[in-house]
């Protein structure tokens, strides 16, 4: 699966001013509010912290993955971004965030399977410490866009 069939350079930012967990999906909202995949940037933006609620998306090592299906989603698709600084998630390992997966999915149809591929796809990637450091140290979108699509 090539993540990248998913986002667009457009949808990846590696200076995401942070704040609070809040503030950070806000942020990556607006990044994927560009697509034509997401209908209403508000409404999804709604989903997406009602989803934060329910338990928190910090699944360690950095990383979070705040998701939602909703309406106001076309398609899967997803955005990347890099914090400024630390961000608290209330991860799972109790670390701050520096690396966010803001992904969403149409509601109304049944695209759960390729949904849950695609967080179980980023997941894989993100297990591994030297795809987390690239992430973190690199200033290139290009080179996002490939370590995406480098897992088979």
């Amino acid at each position: 699966m090539k993540l990248s069939a998913f986002t667009d350079r457009r949808f990846v930012s590696l200076d995401v001013t942070s704040g609070t967990k809040e503030e950070v999906i806000r942020r990556m909202t607006d990044l994927l509010s560009r697509s034509r995949k997401v209908a209403d940037a508000d409404i999804f933006l709604s989903d997406v912290l009602a989803r934060e609620e329910l338990v928190s998306t910090g699944v360690g090592y950095g990383v979070a993955f705040p998701h939602a299906k909703s309406k106001a989603v076309r398609d899967v698709v997803f955005a990347f971004g890099r914090t400024t600084t630390d961000v608290d998630f209330g991860a799972l390992d109790g670390n701050p965030v520096r690396l966010v997966f803001l992904i969403g999915a149409p509601k109304e149809e049944e695209p759960s399977r390729l949904y849950l591929n695609l967080i179980a796809h980023m997941s894989f990637l993100m297990k591994d410490e030297g795809n987390r450091e690239l992430l973190l140290s690199t200033d290139s979108v290009d080179d996002v866009l490939r370590l995406f699509d480098s897992v088979k």
